[in-house]
């Protein structure tokens, strides 16, 4: 058993190893200006800068360019350099911090050698967003342009327009990329500034530095965490914000970490062991093993249900029997024999066993029931209750998100997988008498001659029902004329009775209704 416990151990290191080795490539630029010539520079750019590279190195990224104060030259030759290594990298990261300003709708990085007094030269002395993400695009997974740059224009207050009509934004403009799996990242959002902050590293640096190489997280969660700091830095005034969109599938800038090879590789894998003695000490091997988590809050579910089921040792112990009371068992032995101390009268090794696997999962169907729910499968009330319907709500999910999981009971591997739709699965079924309009159920209208019954069903108008109608008709409109006899003539119709128009007469009425004649 020893031996096989080796070979396993070596077979997954050898996996792991064969993993860091089909790694994706990542490579990332980063460019911090600082010292401006023609405006006043900037302190935390090239810190920011250097920050960032720093962390881009300790992920292990395949290369990391970090470059400071660079004039326009300088940065398109950059730029140009690292197109070229992002034609093999599956992820590519541009990260600048320094001036950028927004031009008639159009986004522009500036160079620490910019001289811009008029609004068309921002063409020429200044960097297009353009040419940042055609530096990007030959990434295969992940192009990312991180912008440090939505501080106010500098040179707003010198440059002169050249035609009225041509506006000059606050910050940078929001954009939208047309190239799929490309994500522009500003630190403030499009239309505002940004701050510097009072330390070392912006709050936009320093958020990103704590939350963007985390490894496992997803690109969007890390960027929702980035968001959140800021704003908590910043008192709520800037806000980051990011443009552009990703698959379904989750894209990390480090993987996650692989499980060590002396124990079992995954959670689940764990958990479904410790369900499978069904003992507490068994759960609280889990949970000391796996101290936090989703499945951690399970087995302690799973460890407190047990331990209250099982009966305590006071209730089961068998009640002393009182001084001098003789006992049958005392009364069977012999006179010489020293009577025997009572024992408790424990379980069987069977019964607990027994009792531990009729134990019902009461947290795993109750969440089962409310993924099912959300996913448009519904289960009718979260109750922990795994009956009909709940067996009906999960076969139906299995027709329509193509699975085979198993109804009878709730289990791990149906929430997991659940769990693992970020959308709607089953689709809208409305009842008898409606139908889908824009995600929701509303009642169809009957087409003309029929009515909606109590069922919901349109059913077509007798001749009993019309002769009433024209019965209640001609009533209303005797009514009528009783209550105003000296009154001009009144005709009736469905929508009520009231006067002739001035000029005209009642016509003769050859149905339920009367109209008027004109002359």
């Amino acid at each position: 058993m020893r031996t096989l416990a080796i070979i396993f151990a070596a077979f997954v290191m050898v996996v792991c190893s064969g993993g860091h080795a089909d790694a994706a490539k990542r490579v990332a630029l980063v460019i911090g200006n600082s010292a401006y010539r023609n405006v006043a520079p900037l302190t935390n750019p090239a810190n920011d800068a250097a920050a960032l590279a720093a962390m881009f190195r300790q992920a292990k990224f395949d290369a990391v360019a970090l470059h400071d104060n660079l004039s326009n030259i300088e940065m398109r030759r950059a730029l140009r350099e690292f197109s070229d290594q992002a034609r093999g990298a599956d992820i590519a990261v541009i990260y600048f911090a320094g001036h950028g300003i927004e031009i008639d709708g159009v986004n522009y990085l500036i160079p620490v050698d910019a001289t811009i007094e008029r609004d068309t030269d921002a063409y020429d002395e200044a960097i297009a967003l353009d040419r940042i993400l055609q530096a990007v695009e030959p990434a295969k997974q992940l192009r990312l342009v991180i912008l440090d740059a939505c501080r106010d224009n500098p040179f707003a207050k010198k440059m002169r327009r050249m035609l009225a009509v041509r506006s000059i934004g606050r910050g940078l403009a929001g954009v939208e990329p047309n190239q799929p799996n490309t994500l522009i990242a500003y630190a403030a959002k499009g239309g505002s500034t940004a701050s510097d902050g009072g330390g070392k590293n912006s709050p936009f640096a320093t958020a990103l530095v704590k939350h963007l190489t985390t490894p496992g997280l997803g690109v969007r969660r890390a960027f929702g965490y980035v968001r959140d700091d800021v704003l908590v830095a910043t008192g709520n005034r800037q806000e980051p914000f990011v443009y552009g969109s990703l698959g379904g599938e989750e894209v990390t800038l480090v993987p996650a970490a692989p499980a060590a090879a002396a124990g079992v590789l995954d959670v689940r894998g764990d958990y479904e062991l410790a369900e499978k003695v069904g003992t507490a000490e068994a759960w609280d091997s889990f949970i000391k093993t796996h101290p936090a988590g989703f499945y951690t809050d399970l087995a302690k579910a799973q460890r407190n249900k047990l331990r209250n089921d099982m009966p305590s040792r006071a209730d089961a112990a068998v009640t002393p029997p009182k001084p001098g009371a003789a006992t049958p068992a005392s009364q069977s032995k012999p006179q010489g024999e020293p009577p025997q101390q009572a024992v408790a009268a424990l379980p069987s090794t069977e019964d607990a066993s027994s009792r531990v696997a009729r134990a019902p999962n009461l947290d795993i169907p109750r969440l089962l029931q409310v993924e099912l729910a959300r996913v448009g499968c519904a289960a009718g009330e979260p109750d922990g209750v795994w009956g009909t319907a709940s067996q009906r709500a999960l076969a139906s999910f299995n027709r329509h998100a193509r699975t085979q999981l198993d109804t009878s009971l709730p289990n791990v591997a149906a929430l997991d997988a659940v769990r693992g739709q970020r959308g709607r699965v089953c689709p809208l079924t409305c009842e008898r008498g409606s139908h889908v309009v824009g995600g929701k159920c509303v009642a169809s209208a009957c087409r003309r001659g029929y009515e909606r019954d109590v069922d919901g069903v349109c059913r077509a108008v007798g001749r009993s029902e019309r002769t009433m109608r024209s019965r209640e008709a001609r009533e209303h409109r005797e009514t009528a004329s009783r209550q105003a006899p000296h009154a001009a003539q009144v005709i009736c119709n469905d929508h009520g009775c009231r006067p002739v128009s001035k000029g005209c007469r009642a016509a003769v009425a050859t149905g339920p209704f009367q109209s008027e004649v004109c002359n």
